[in-house]
């Protein structure tokens, strides 16, 4: 079996395994007691029972039953009764219960010292300072959110606004292209993708089992859309320029220049309009003329996918009953809206928008909070904006920055802006579970209970294709000296004079479920999920055919290879670190040692004169990062591909100095015609340590 077979063979296996919760369970039952870590729980005797709730370290909120004996957690299984991950289980979520005991969890509040220190004080010295500094700074409050599907953020936008300020922000992702993208082109909520019941789903640049969109949900549909022994009921594409999890289980891997989304959905467009595939709409004609320049050839010399693979690939999404073209970025953020609005455009001219297994307009939320920020503005605020303004002095600095379970200096670039922002605020709050490179430069450090901690709950993450709000409630007390952040603000709103409407969090997740009509005793008592099959209002979809040509002449940045990212969701996330579990599934193809693995394919790599395990380094002329070579075919000639979620600073010893942090290595362009930052492509040299 040759590389590219073993790889198929082992994504396949991944995701068969991740979606198996007899398998996973058995293994991670092994995995986790079977340690002799000091800070490992000893297991508990008595009874078991088993509660259904949520991951909330999850990004996408995946469906868990978590088994408690004697009151408390060991362990997080799949929950096949949950409608949305259908039994899919993430190595994150399975994750849950042992970072609770994680050597970086937050145990206590945390205050800077004059000498640079971070020592430990009270709740009430913690509740006391912060309300202090917050009435001195009136209007001169920002804040930035790393959790978008929670309610807590109507607490934080209530407060913030309350203050006379519109700095709040949600950390980028891809939601903020789509949201440009789908306006640009006639929708009126937001974007949603029915995968559920498509047939054929075309990811150009979205990593869908990894990084892109509901990713439980994403791997259940590939799973159960390919029975073993039995012929696919859903094909799957996928266009990048490495050969991924998503790339090594599709069933067509088209490898496609970093950059180069939107000229190969052109490319795509192309065909299906010769073939005669071409739902008419406001603006048609001229999509057909711009379309027409991108013939198959030109789009080769473009994207380096060979023009009789994707001609393969654009008979194969004509002839399927319910195709869907979803496009994305490989880091699941910094991607443009141009490439978007050309897979809308694709989606558009096979009539899929609006249709069973199609790009669906879901209604954005309705605020229950007094106060607070409709999700729609906070979507279209634009963050690095923001922090660049600063930076260059445009802007002054907020005398108090709140940062809710986000990561900003880490998983942001360099230029973002971010790194003057720390160092300009007044007075930085961090309110986290874990001590992330961003907790480490705050003054004031609050521990926050995690999702079995706490009441939260989690809506509609981007890339749903229907309505849907999971609970999570608290299964056991805090640990440690933790405390729900939820319950932390409304006390602070409370305390500063700030009318939220809401007394608790359960009486904010009751107004929420009352807004919804759901009930929420019963999403409580039982683990239920609330669905909705609703679109939000739209006009009849247009072609902006000038938006795209517009987006079109964003310059390619000149460099002699192009970076590659890897993401694997089981390496955690920004806020969590890598959880010491997750170092087990780390590869020697993305570590090796404490260095970064560069992986390139052969002609590449003879072309900077290197082998197989020679030391190098990989810069972008600014920074240069050390890493070893490794061999890969399945790496596009002239790119390099290095993993995201190592290179980490703070958490402990299972997350720092391993390997290097990629976000170092690019840099941001603004998108014509939207203005909006763009970083997922990077050019970088690599040259002989």
């Amino acid at each position: 079996m040759n590389r590219r077979g073993f790889l198929k063979f082992a994504a396949g296996g991944t995701v068969g395994l991740v979606a198996s919760p007899i398998i996973w369970n058995t293994l991670y039952d092994a995995v986790y007691w079977s340690q002799n870590w000091g800070w490992i729980p000893r297991v508990p005797r008595g009874d078991s029972t088993y509660m259904r709730t949520i991951s909330k370290l999850c990004p996408s909120g995946t469906g868990i039953r978590v088994r408690l004996v004697d009151g408390q957690p060991v362990r997080a299984l799949s929950d096949p009764d949950n409608p949305l991950s259908r039994g899919a289980l993430t190595a994150l979520a399975a994750a849950e219960t042992q970072l609770m005991v994680s050597p970086a969890r937050l145990k206590e509040p945390l205050r800077r010292t004059p000498d640079g220190a971070l020592v430990a004080i009270s709740w009430e010295e913690a509740e006391k300072l912060l309300r202090e500094k917050l009435a001195e700074a009136g209007g001169s409050t920002a804040c930035i959110s790393g959790d978008p599907t929670s309610t807590v953020n109507e607490l934080l936008s209530s407060l913030v606004e309350s203050r006379g300020s519109a700095d709040f922000y949600f950390m980028p992702d891809d939601e903020q292209a789509a949201l440009a993208a789908w306006s640009a082109m006639g929708g009126m909520g937001r974007l949603g993708y029915d995968v559920d019941n498509s047939d054929f789903i075309l990811a150009i640049g979205a990593n869908m089992l990894e990084s892109w969109g509901t990713v439980a949900r994403n791997r259940r549909n590939f799973s159960a859309g390919r029975p073993a022994g039995q012929e696919a009921r859903v094909k799957f594409a996928y266009a990048g320029p490495v050969q991924n999890n998503t790339a090594a289980g599709a069933d067509w891997w088209l490898p496609c220049r970093d950059g180069m989304e939107m000229e190969l959905a052109l490319g795509i467009a192309h065909l299906l309009i010769k073939a005669g595939h071409a739902v008419p709409s406001a603006g048609l004609d001229d999509f057909k003329a711009l379309a027409g320049e991108y013939t198959p050839e030109k789009v080769a010399a473009l994207t380096g996918v060979d023009a009789g693979r994707l001609a393969e690939v654009a008979k194969a999404l004509a002839g399927a009953e319910k195709p869907l073209v979803l496009v994305g970025s490989a880091l699941g953020a910094g991607g443009g809206a141009g490439a978007v609005m050309a897979g809308i455009a694709v989606n558009m001219l096979l009539g899929r928008v609006g249709a069973e297994g199609g790009l669906v307009n879901l209604p954005f939320p309705t605020p229950v909070v007094t106060g607070a920020s409709d999700y729609r503005t906070v979507v279209n605020r634009n963050l690095i904006a923001w922090s660049q303004s600063v930076a260059s002095g445009e802007t002054e600095a907020p005398r108090v920055l709140l940062i809710y379970d986000a990561n900003p200096l880490y998983s942001l670039p360099s230029d973002s802006g971010m790194e003057e922002v720390f160092t300009r605020s007044g007075f930085k709050v961090a309110m986290a579970s874990f001590l992330s490179e961003s907790c480490a430069r705050c003054d004031l450090v609050l521990p926050a209970a995690m999702g079995l901690e706490r009441f939260d709950d989690c809506y509609t993450p981007y890339g749903s294709g229907e309505v849907s709000w999971c609970i999570s409630h608290p299964l056991v007390k805090p640990f440690y000296n933790s405390r729900p952040m939820g319950e932390v603000l409304i006390s602070l709103a409370k305390e500063l004079g700030v009318e939220t409407g809401v007394k608790d969090m359960p009486g904010l997740l009751y107004k929420k479920a009352y807004s919804l009509g759901a009930n929420f005793r019963k999403m409580v008592e039982s683990g239920a999920v609330f669905q909705k099959k609703a679109s939000g209002a739209f006009s009849v979809p247009v072609y902006n055919t000038d938006a795209i040509r517009t987006a079109l002449t964003l310059k390619k940045e000149a460099a002699p290879l192009s970076l590659a990212p890897v993401v694997v969701l089981g390496m955690g996330t920004a806020q969590t670190g890598i959880p010491p579990f997750a170092t087990k599934i780390i590869t020697e193809y993305q570590l090796a040692g404490h260095s970064s693995v560069a992986q390139m394919n052969a002609a590449t790599a003879d072309k900077l004169g290197v082998r197989k395990g020679a030391r190098v380094t990989v810069g972008n002329g600014k920074v240069k990062v050390p890493a070893l070579v490794d061999i890969f075919e399945g790496v596009l000639p002239d790119a390099v591909a290095l993993s995201a979620g190592l290179g980490h600073t703070a958490f402990d010893e299972f997350s720092r100095n391993k390997g290097s942090n990629i976000m170092t290595l690019t840099s941001i362009t603004r998108e014509p015609g939207t203005g909006l930052p763009v970083w997922s492509s990077a050019g970088v040299s690599v040259d002989k340590a």
